[in-house]
């Protein structure tokens, strides 16, 4: 198995545990990663698919594999209901 890397579990703690930080959730990756929001999202989407964070963390990775997943099933709806509105929308 492909261990994470320390910056990599961090993403995962935070990711689980964000919401227990008195700020945004944009303002604590910053001030606890050093991340962008722009960064943080690539970094979290990207490691969602590494083996070794559903070892890590099963639930939560499920979690978002699921919401990235309706996510991606709700644009394509909406592209698509663009494409057979004869209006143009």
């Amino acid at each position: 198995m492909v261990e994470l890397s320390p910056r990599e579990r961090a993403i995962l703690t935070f990711e689980r545990e964000w919401w227990k930080h008195a700020e945004a959730k944009d303002s604590a990756a910053r001030a606890r990663l050093g991340l962008a929001r722009e960064d943080y999202y690539r970094a979290l989407n990207a490691l969602i698919d590494h083996p070794g964070a559903l070892a890590h963390d099963p639930l939560l990775v499920r979690r978002l594999r699921r919401q990235r997943l309706a996510r991606q099933r709700q644009r394509q709806a909406e592209r698509l209901g663009r494409l057979s509105d004869p209006a143009g929308g």
